[in-house]
């Protein structure tokens, strides 16, 4: 399942974080590329550990803690702190899968990746082509700010640029729950019990029995 999670940034959030990495100092993509990877990739990005990336990635992990959609959808357990790409005419990213276990240089940070994200920096008018393309999911491409999140385990690629630039960050994400289709069964029940409860208020005895029912399957469901 392909989830697009609008307005994790504001725009004026999104415009300070693409004027800081833009001023940056950039390296070739495939610093963090597995083997397969970097026959596909054709992109630049900030290094991982460049102060930029570091305070920029923590401006993103905030505003990540203050979505709930994103929290309900991915339950993450833990996120790789966000790195940052640019895609100029000419490049793209062909058909990979993302590794499976993901390290942070210099430090024992590792997690599973059950989720891959893309959050979008600048606007579809600023270029063309660069759509996210996830295999049996429609193309994506987003206003700045929005996020699409996405199983890690997918086919996917990003469609060479042929006009202006396109500019994201990216991470993983390892989710409490690590089946696709619980955490989606999840999702759908904490929406409707939401749905519910705007309807009917939050004490309703069915709503107080739903949200049981919830926290009873993620009880079961998550790993720690």
């Amino acid at each position: 399942m392909m989830m697009q999670i609008p307005g994790v940034l504001t725009p004026d959030e999104t415009a300070a974080i693409r004027d800081a990495m833009l001023a940056a100092d950039w390296v070739d993509g495939n610093v963090t590329s597995g083997r397969q990877s970097a026959l596909a990739k054709r992109n630049r990005q900030l290094p991982e550990d460049s102060a930029v990336v570091r305070d920029m990635g923590g401006h993103i992990l905030d505003a990540l803690g203050r979505t709930p959609l994103f929290v309900a959808a991915a339950l993450p357990v833990k996120v790789f702190p966000p790195l940052f790409n640019r895609y100029g005419v000419g490049e793209g990213f062909g058909d990979h899968i993302d590794n499976a276990i993901r390290f942070r240089a210099g430090s024992d940070f590792r997690l599973r990746s059950d989720l891959s994200a893309t959050l979008f920096l600048n606007d579809p008018d600023d270029y063309d082509g660069g759509e996210l393309v996830a295999e049996g999911m429609p193309p994506v491409k987003l206003p700045a700010g929005h996020l699409v999140l996405y199983p890690a385990t997918t086919v996917h690629r990003v469609t060479p640029v042929t006009r202006g630039e396109r500019i994201a960050s990216f991470f993983w994400i390892q989710s409490m729950v690590r089946d696709g289709a619980a955490r989606a069964l999840l999702l759908d029940l904490d929406r409707s019990i939401q749905d519910l409860g705007a309807r009917t208020g939050q004490d309703d005895p069915a709503i107080v029995r739903l949200t049981g029912v919830y926290h009873n399957l993620l009880r079961r469901w998550a790993e720690l």
